[in-house]
């Protein structure tokens, strides 16, 4: 913009050593009839030449201070302020840019506008002035106007300043036609994005779309996966609306929160989509130093890193777009907090005005009202053959903690899927095995037990559950074996012992026997069927057993009174105080004939 020429011509330091630069300088006309200048045309330029050139950096002898104010900075790379056109400028953390620009003498009033992104910016409008024509004794052959002007009575007005992530306008009357306004922005948190709009003359932003006098985004109706949405029309739209489609509103949704702006949603989307690809890669989107010499190789030293390529513009995924000033957003989620933004657009200037957002939770959905169970009372379920059937639980304790005991009483492999009221908290398969599952975290559990025995059983499966809430810690152990063991060495013609594996908690076991005419084993439904249904004559004997090595855990018991040669069913039953009873494997087991 500026020469070197032109820059050191307008050095205007009175203090400067007569040590002069080898340039031309720009000398002003002699004054005649006309005032201080012949031409003023002429005069007006060079004097605005020299304010923007400033003085030539040359070494000052020692002794004679130089100008080391904060706005004087070189000129020669500034970026110019357009009028009428928005200026997009990325601003570096923690560095400021500037921007100038001079208006017409004949304009009286002047509006800057600053347009944040996705943080708070600093800026602020500064005006350098000249004095009126300088005293007659300062005029000299080898210096012109602009140089007497510009070293004796420059002036630097702080306007106008402000902090903050909304848009903001200043409005104001312009200053002397021989000035310079400087617009300085500056970010403190990281780096982002401003626009700019300089407009000459006075009233409102003529490029940005207007807002109504209350611009909130009202929401009108709300259910279980729709949200609907209504705001007051802006006085641009119905002006174009006949001939002229520019204008459009957009409505957008998120979980996070509400934007201040157009730029603020679209660099949140940017952030999303990266993040997202970068998930998808398994590493990051661009090598590091490191590791890209270490694929090139050791002998590589001229390495030159390529530079990413930027990231354009994501599409906006509106909701809603139009010039209609209702939307219903749908297929929403139940029971979920979501923020929604109007933003008025204009495709033929780029540029948009935002609305203030809210935001609405949609309603929960109506859940299904399962067979409620009992605490700590055992309950037989049967399902018909691919058939289901949904069951509740409500816990009594707090927190709400509920322990489900389940086994499978027949042949068959039945699904258990236990939620709460937003999410899915076990699934498993259950068969002939107890399984014990632990919940937590909801006030409320529904469970659903579903038949998934194969199409050529045309069976019910017979489940026996019991859900718990006396539990204040996880599940009981169970023991590792169901199994009874009968020791040969130690069987007689009227008495036979029996082993099993019990658990490091202390609990009772009761084994039954009952005599058996022919050789055979209990039916799958006698395997979910407690002490409770067996008769007082069949107990051989109960007792208390804990053992703290899990695999030393084994108890015996000797049963007597039998009859020689005769076949006996021995049943063991681990008896809690609140679950329900785990029964053992029942072993068959025959007493010596001939002692």
């Amino acid at each position: 913009m500026c020469s070197p020429e032109m820059s050191r011509s307008s050095d205007v330091d009175v203090r400067r050593t007569e040590t002069r630069h080898e340039a031309t300088h720009v000398k002003a006309r002699r004054p005649g009839k006309g005032g201080a200048c012949g031409h003023m045309a002429l005069c007006h330029w060079a004097l605005v030449a020299a304010m923007l050139c400033g003085p030539a950096r040359t070494q000052r002898p020692p002794g004679i201070p130089g100008r080391t104010a904060e706005n004087d900075v070189p000129l020669q790379t500034a970026a110019w302020l357009a009028e009428g056109r928005i200026t997009a400028i990325h601003l570096p953390k923690e560095r400021p840019r500037r921007l100038y620009f001079t208006l017409p003498k004949k304009t009286s009033a002047f509006s800057v506008t600053v347009v944040p992104c996705d943080v708070p910016v600093e800026w602020s409008l500064m005006v350098r002035t000249a004095e009126d024509e300088p005293p007659k004794q300062q005029r000299t052959y080898k210096k012109s106007m602009p140089e007497v002007w510009w070293g004796n009575s420059r002036k630097n007005i702080k306007v106008y300043s402000n902090v903050g992530n909304a848009v903001d306008t200043y409005r104001g009357p312009a200053y002397a036609p021989a000035s310079i306004y400087v617009v300085k922005l500056q970010s403190r948190e990281h780096s982002t994005k401003v626009s700019v709009y300089l407009q000459e003359g006075a009233g409102l932003p003529k490029v940005f779309p207007e807002l109504p006098p209350d611009p909130q985004v009202r929401v009108v109706g709300v259910g279980m996966s729709s949200v609907t949405l209504r705001w007051p029309s802006s006085p641009s739209v119905p002006k174009v609306h006949q001939s002229n489609t520019s204008l459009q509103y957009c409505v957008l949704v998120n979980l996070k929160h509400n934007y201040r702006g157009l730029c603020a949603a679209l660099e949140a989307l940017r952030r999303d989509k990266k993040i997202e690809e970068v998930k998808r890669q398994g590493a990051t989107l661009w090598p590091t130093p490191k590791a890209w010499k270490q694929q090139l190789g050791p002998h590589r030293k001229d390495v030159v890193f390529p530079a990413p390529v930027p990231d354009g513009p994501p599409e906006l995924p509106c909701v809603c777009q139009g010039v209609e000033n209702t939307c219903t957003v749908s297929e929403l989620q139940p029971d979920t907090l979501y923020y929604l933004d109007v933003f008025l657009l204009d495709s033929s200037s780029g540029s948009s005005a935002a609305y203030t957002g809210t935001s609405a939770r949609t309603h929960q959905e109506a859940r299904p009202t399962g067979t409620a169970l009992r605490d700590s009372k055992p309950r037989w379920v049967a399902l018909a053959p691919h058939g289901g059937r949904l069951l509740s639980f409500r816990p009594r304790s707090w927190p709400p903690r509920a322990l489900l005991t389940m086994q499978v009483c027949s042949p068959h492999k039945v699904r258990v899927t236990a939620s709460g009221q937003t999410q899915v908290l076990a699934a498993e398969i259950v068969a002939e095995e107890p399984v014990q599952i632990w919940l937590q975290g909801s006030p409320s559990y529904l469970i659903y037990l579903e038949n998934e025995s194969p199409a050529t059983v045309a069976e019910e499966a017979i489940v026996k559950i019991q859900a718990s809430s006396a539990y204040h810690r996880q599940a009981p152990v169970l023991p590792p074996l169901r199994t009874v063991k009968s020791y040969s060495k130690l069987k007689t013609c009227n008495s036979v012992t029996v082993g099993w594996h019990g658990t490091e908690e202390r609990n009772l076991y009761c084994v039954y026997h009952q005599q058996l005419d022919s050789q055979g084993g209990p039916t799958g439904l006698e395997q979910c069927l407690g002490p409770e249904s067996r008769s007082d004559t069949e107990r051989a004997v109960c007792k208390y057993f804990q053992d703290l090595n899990p695999q030393e855990a084994v108890s015996t018991a000797t049963i007597g009174g039998l009859e020689p040669g005769t076949s006996y069913l021995f049943d063991v039953y681990m008896v809690r105080r609140f679950g329900i009873a785990i029964k053992y494997h029942s072993k068959i087991v025959r007493t010596k004939k001939d002692c």
